[in-house]
């Protein structure tokens, strides 16, 4: 964070500081609220969780080299209390953004916030300094903490927004008002608590909504409910897709051997050539936005393409390859799980196994609703329409909804199969896998099938030193 005064800190949040003998001191450190994150300097913030009292820790933090808590109570240690912790976080990490000389991008969308937010990351930090949203951290703790990791030196800011609800959003982005707002796409995801896409559509746009009349909204021309947010912004509108229509689009898109997108960048200031690193033809419209955020950031076409064509995964099991000694491929895309990210894992996967045989194991995907028995149903059916060789669908009343899909689709009889649990998964994998078969894990995140993944990454180990 930017150096700032225990005193500073209390007068912008609006509280009163006990036992702090001088209030002079600065936090140099991070803003952390897991105490195990604590280094010397840092403020640490108190939160008040289901299962963890943030306070209980206040003594351990202070001795780790914390310089203050910002607490709700008085402690007997350094603290700044104040009567909502959670409002504090925000009205600090809003005084910072603002003096701040950075330039703050915010994304929304229903599937692909984290790894666009990524490739966004890695094309920008190749031109200044950048601080971006870590993994998945984008809600009203996230979010705030984030922006709060930002120094004098940062040039730009990107900072993930999700939403459960109407009004998140813009909640969200009024405490880091952002000058570029980029929506990706309305899907599924959640749609069980939204009600409905229209729902989601008015979630999502609260993004444009904010945005200041010299700002840019980054909008998918290929995504309706997206374009129309167009009318929601006095903001300068700029449209990423493979549309014709599309400012930054993409040319010649194709899959490499491998199932690398492959394709020609255009922007309006020049054309170039990407290959990524990434695995699946889904993150083009990922790579899309990132360029068009980029173009607006003043880079090259040639600049953006050398940059997505290095980048790589930052977030943990999203589309995770490793390749086994034995040969075997594992794809852990076991983060989460919506009706469009399923499709697009399982396509990719039907890229990657051109040729050898694979497998898609499959479990809930949370929040649909209404939706839920069509929803996973239609993923068991095309599975089968993209010829994978076997489902493997994990769990309960879901997964047999998957596995039903799948076998009304194609009669597949053994070629899908319904487990019980995640351990089962791994029990049938086990003995059925052969060399160069390709393996694909993906369901919510409450299913938790990375141990799935995990356990057969344990198991080529185990493997290859048995071989030794």
């Amino acid at each position: 964070m930017i150096a700032l005064s225990l005193a500073e800190i209390a007068a912008v949040v609006g509280g009163q500081t006990y036992d702090i003998p001088d209030p002079a001191v600065q936090v140099t450190g991070p803003v952390v609220k897991d105490s195990r994150e604590v280094e010397s300097g840092s403020l640490f913030v108190a939160f008040v969780g289901e299962r963890v009292d943030g306070h209980d820790f206040a003594e351990a933090v202070i001795e780790a080299g914390a310089v203050a808590v910002l607490a709700s109570r008085p402690l007997g240690v350094p603290a700044i209390v104040v009567a909502d912790v959670q409002a504090a976080l925000g009205a600090l990490a809003r005084h910072v953004v603002e003096r701040l000389g950075a330039t703050l991008v915010a994304l929304t969308g229903s599937a692909g916030k984290t790894s666009t937010k990524d490739l966004i990351a890695q094309v920008l930090r190749s031109k200044a300094p950048t601080v971006f949203t870590p993994g998945s951290l984008n809600n009203e703790i996230g979010l705030p903490l984030t922006a709060l990791s930002a120094t004098e030196e940062t040039r730009f800011l990107v900072l993930e927004m999700g939403a459960r609800g109407i009004g998140h959003i813009r909640y969200l982005a009024d405490l880091t008002p952002p000058k570029i707002g980029l929506v990706l796409n309305v899907g599924s995801a959640h749609i069980g608590e939204f009600g409905g896409r229209e729902q989601i559509a008015q979630a999502k746009g609260e993004l444009v909504e904010g945005l200041p009349e010299d700002g840019t909204a980054v909008l998918n021309a290929d995504d309706p409910l997206v374009r129309a947010m167009a009318s929601r912004t006095k903001a300068r509108v700029i449209l990423f897709g493979e549309s014709d229509e599309a400012d930054v689009r993409a040319e010649n898109v194709r899959l490499t051997e491998t199932g690398q997108p492959s394709f020609s960048l255009r922007t309006p200031s020049g054309c170039s050539d990407v290959t990524m690193r990434l695995y699946g033809e889904h993150h083009v419209s990922n790579a899309l936005a990132a360029a068009a955020v980029a173009h607006e950031l003043g880079m090259s076409a040639d600049e953006i393409a050398r940059a997505l064509s290095e980048a790589g995964s930052l977030s943990r099991w999203r589309m995770e390859v490793t390749e086994r000694p034995d040969g075997v491929t594992v794809v852990n895309d076991a983060y989460n799980a919506n009706p469009e990210s399923m499709r697009a894992a399982l396509r990719a996967l039907a890229a990657m196994g051109r040729g050898r045989r694979t497998w898609a194991v499959l479990g809930q995907m949370a929040e649909l609703g209404d939706e839920a028995l069509a929803e996973h149903d239609a993923v068991g059916r095309l599975a089968v329409r993209l010829n994978v060789s076997k489902l493997v669908a994990v769990g309960g009343r879901e997964a047999s909804w998957l596995q039903l899909g799948a076998y009304n689709e194609g009669s597949w009889g053994e070629e899908s199969v319904h487990v019980s649990d995640a351990q089962a998964a791994v029990d049938l994998l086990r003995s059925e896998l052969r060399p160069g078969d390709v393996v694909l894990v993906k369901a919510s995140r409450s299913v938790g099938l990375e141990r799935v993944a995990q356990a057969l990454l344990d198991s080529g180990a185990e493997s290859e030193v048995a071989a030794r």
